[in-house]
């Protein structure tokens, strides 16, 4: 696949009626198809001043890493704890002294953490989350987003040539964002939704936040 004009993952698109946001079996796989896309397109520019600020954060590229590794292991951690009004007191790291390649090795073992555990827990379980009290779905939802906005922030910031799948941002909008404007590719829609772009008639937001709970 060719990170440059791709518009979607190897899965194919999700007819709304069978979206994977109806069925928690298909989380792991989309978790894995996010890695496979993003964590690939990161690689490719692993050559790249990781030093730059990522685009539109206050972290810089390499920082970024940090925060994905973070997240992806702190929703697995939210899952398996289940507290009802915190975060977990677990927090993951990638090793300061890796070179990219090693940093993004690490990524991969976070998102198969947190897809075994996505695989692993009751449909029923709810765990805490600022955003809303959610379930597995939600939380691979969430770590899906993740990988692929950030993928987005690093690859612009270095000049590296990437594009957002429609198909697993169609899946986590209709997962998280209830409210996301219709008529326009999944992949802008969802930058909209995190603000990083505007969409024709709607600016660039400058707040958001995803609604994590079950409906």
């Amino acid at each position: 696949m060719t990170h440059a004009t791709a518009r979607s993952s190897h899965l194919g698109p999700f007819p709304a009626e069978d979206r994977p946001a109806d069925a928690a079996q298909s989380w792991p796989r989309l978790l894995a198809a996010a890695a496979d896309v993003s964590l690939d397109g990161l690689l490719a520019a692993a050559d790249r001043d990781w030093s730059r600020p990522a685009r539109g954060l206050d972290w810089s590229c390499r920082q970024t890493l940090d925060h994905l590794a973070l997240g992806l292991l702190g929703y697995a951690g939210l899952l398996i704890s289940q507290p009802r009004d915190r975060y977990v007191t677990l927090f993951g790291s990638l090793d300061p002294q890796a070179p990219i390649p090693g940093c993004v090795d690490g990524l991969r073992i976070a998102v198969a953490i947190l897809a075994r555990t996505v695989a692993d827990t009751p449909e029923d379980v709810r765990a805490w989350h600022p955003w809303g009290h959610s379930d597995p779905v939600g939380f691979a939802a969430m770590g899906v987003t993740e990988l692929l906005v950030h993928t987005h922030d690093i690859t612009r910031s270095l000049g590296s040539a990437w594009a957002m799948p429609d198909d697993l941002s169609a899946a986590v909008l209709a997962r998280l964002f209830p409210d996301a404007p219709h008529g326009h590719a999944p992949a802008d829609t969802l930058l909209w939704c995190t603000g990083r772009t505007a969409l024709p008639g709607l600016g660039r937001r400058t707040a958001w936040q995803w609604d994590g709970r079950v409906r």
